[in-house]
């Protein structure tokens, strides 16, 4: 799920302030607590190579997020795939995969063990690779 920011509904609007939400971004009630993540990515970065020997070969954390800068390609265990860009906020369900089309900057809340797992694995298959 992606949205721009202009398509997120106003819910205050003052000439000092305006305060946009959406309602139902997903559902973070089954997770503990969250992690506020920065991720750079270069250009053409792929981290399927570095999910294999997870469940399905994919990230099963679930991801809500802003980009900062940059295009992102999402792709889920169903074969969709979903690019966000610059300016719009994202949730990226469990079974999911990601490569940045062009040099990116995102900002994402995680559920933080579950998170954890996923980059622990992720420095493990660098350091198998090198």
């Amino acid at each position: 799920m992606k949205q721009p920011k202009q398509d997120v509904p106003v819910k205050v609007d003052t000439p000092d302030a305006v305060a946009r939400q959406q309602m139902g971004f997903g559902d973070a009630s089954q997770y503990g607590e969250l992690s506020g993540e920065y991720f750079t990515l270069a250009a053409k970065t792929d981290l399927t190579p570095l999910l294999e020997g997870l469940e399905d070969d994919l990230c099963q954390c679930p991801h809500w997020g802003y980009v900062l800068e940059g295009t992102l390609t999402a792709s889920y265990s169903d074969g969709s795939k979903e690019i966000t860009e610059t300016g719009e906020l994202f949730y990226w369900p469990p079974g999911h995969t990601v490569q940045a089309n062009d040099d990116s900057e995102i900002v994402m809340f995680s559920p933080q063990d579950e998170h954890a797992e996923v980059l622990d694995h992720i420095l493990t298959k660098m350091s198998e690779s090198a």
